[in-house]
């Protein structure tokens, strides 16, 4: 009885572990934004969505190509590959951050401690958020808008 209960604690603890280790690839240190940004600009990018790491050496970009392609991209940052390309000819009009508005957004979050993120999202008014991890590893979001901070939520 007392083995039965070793071994299913381990196994918990293994599980634990590993989830955890993969909750940990899915970051990116907020200094390798230049890497994503080159490559995306690279790409044609001109205005930017959405940034999502998908691990640690693959992330996804949205955004605008010019005013009427927007593409979604996932890149692989070690080969510098675009790995999955999606484009849709819109006629309602380019919005997003420019790459120097993603490269303040990202300073105002670093500002507030995040050393690693996870995701960057705008909407179509502007607002910005980032999610991602302080030197600690707990969970922070920052929220800005036209370069000003809005909101730091710590979990």
């Amino acid at each position: 009885m007392q083995r039965k209960m070793i071994l299913t604690a381990s196994l918990a603890a293994l599980l634990g572990a590993t989830t955890l280790a993969q909750a940990a690839d899915d970051h990116l240190a907020t200094e390798r934004l230049d890497e994503v940004l080159a490559q995306a600009g690279d790409f044609g990018f001109q205005t930017y969505e959405e940034i999502e790491v998908k691990n640690r050496d693959r992330v996804e970009v949205e955004g605008w190509l010019d005013d009427e392609w927007q593409a979604e991209v996932r890149f692989d940052l070690a080969s510098g590959e675009s790995l999955k390309e999606e484009r849709k000819r819109r006629d309602d009009g380019a919005w997003g951050l420019s790459e120097a508005e993603v490269r303040d957004a990202m300073a105002l979050a670093v500002a507030e401690g995040m050393t690693e993120f996870e995701e960057l999202q705008v909407d179509r008014d502007g607002r910005v958020e980032i999610e991602g991890v302080d030197a600690d590893g707990r969970e922070l979001e920052v929220r800005s808008r036209g370069g000003e901070l809005l909101e730091v939520e710590h979990d």
